[in-house]
């Protein structure tokens, strides 16, 4: 059964699914969604538009689905969307969309947010990401799944990291990540593939062998990037991974880090 603790304030247009839990001195607001054995530790805060979904835990303290913090909104419905089984730890802040952004925030499934990280107005985080604590991110930026962000990081608006990168502790990232690689820095530039998470999640040897030759093209031959597209696509186009890699450097709208 739901279990709402006394000292907790729930809006009776909010929705708390079977086996949740609100803990004491939450305030849960209008137009608010939970799903199914989600616990919401004490003293956080969730405005709405606002869906939650099953099996996430919120360990308390958190401010959820709050204004977006932008000038240029006006009130509008937003909304802000997260998944399933996402961990969400103490001081998190996660804002809604705005009206001439997309409108919406959406967070996907089996995310760890780490203590006083920020994800801004019309961020899209896919799933299994590993934000460390005190990582931000500013409006409109695009994280993939499997990305990881140390600690004390920071991602500049309308930026995107690529699948399975991984940023640094303390890295200012102002241009787009691609797939695979690391990244560190202020401002953060790639210094290698990540080679262990790619092993951690499954990569085989032929894959990464592949990875890491596609990033000597890309960045250690003296290339032009459009050259350097050109031979990758002669050479490896057929290869889903490096696919991917040309399919986000040519998508860029900021660029890529170097």
């Amino acid at each position: 059964m739901t279990s709402i603790d006394p000292m907790a304030r729930v809006s009776p247009n909010a929705t708390i699914g079977p086996g949740s839990c609100i803990g004491p001195g939450c305030i849960i607001g209008d137009d608010v969604h939970i799903g199914k054995n989600t616990i919401v530790g004490p003293y956080c805060v969730i405005e709405g538009p606002t869906t939650i979904g099953d099996s996430c835990k919120l360990t308390g303290y958190a401010s959820i689905g709050s204004p977006p913090q932008d000038l240029k909104y006006k009130g509008g419905d937003t909304r802000l969307v997260i998944g399933d089984n996402n961990t969400i730890r103490e001081f998190v802040t996660i804002n809604r969309g705005t009206e001439h952004g997309g409108g919406i925030t959406r967070i996907g499934s089996h995310n760890l947010i780490m203590a006083y990280c920020h994800v801004a107005h019309d961020c899209h985080l896919g799933d299994y990401i590993v934000m460390g604590n005190v990582a931000t991110l500013a409006g409109h930026v695009h994280v993939e799944d499997h990305v990881i962000i140390g600690g004390l990081s920071a991602v500049h608006q309308f930026t995107r990291l690529g699948q399975y990168a991984m940023i640094g502790g303390g890295s200012m990232v102002s241009m787009d990540i691609i797939p695979y690689a690391m990244a560190t820095g202020d401002r953060a530039r790639l210094f290698g593939i990540n080679t262990v998470g790619l092993k951690r999640n499954g990569f085989s040897p032929d894959a990464i062998r592949v990875i890491k030759k596609a990033f000597k093209i890309l960045f250690k031959e003296g290339l032009s990037l459009n050259n350097a597209l050109g031979r990758l696509e002669r050479e490896f186009g057929d290869i889903e991974e490096v696919s991917r890699m040309l399919k986000f450097i040519r998508s860029s709208e900021r660029g890529i880090a170097r």
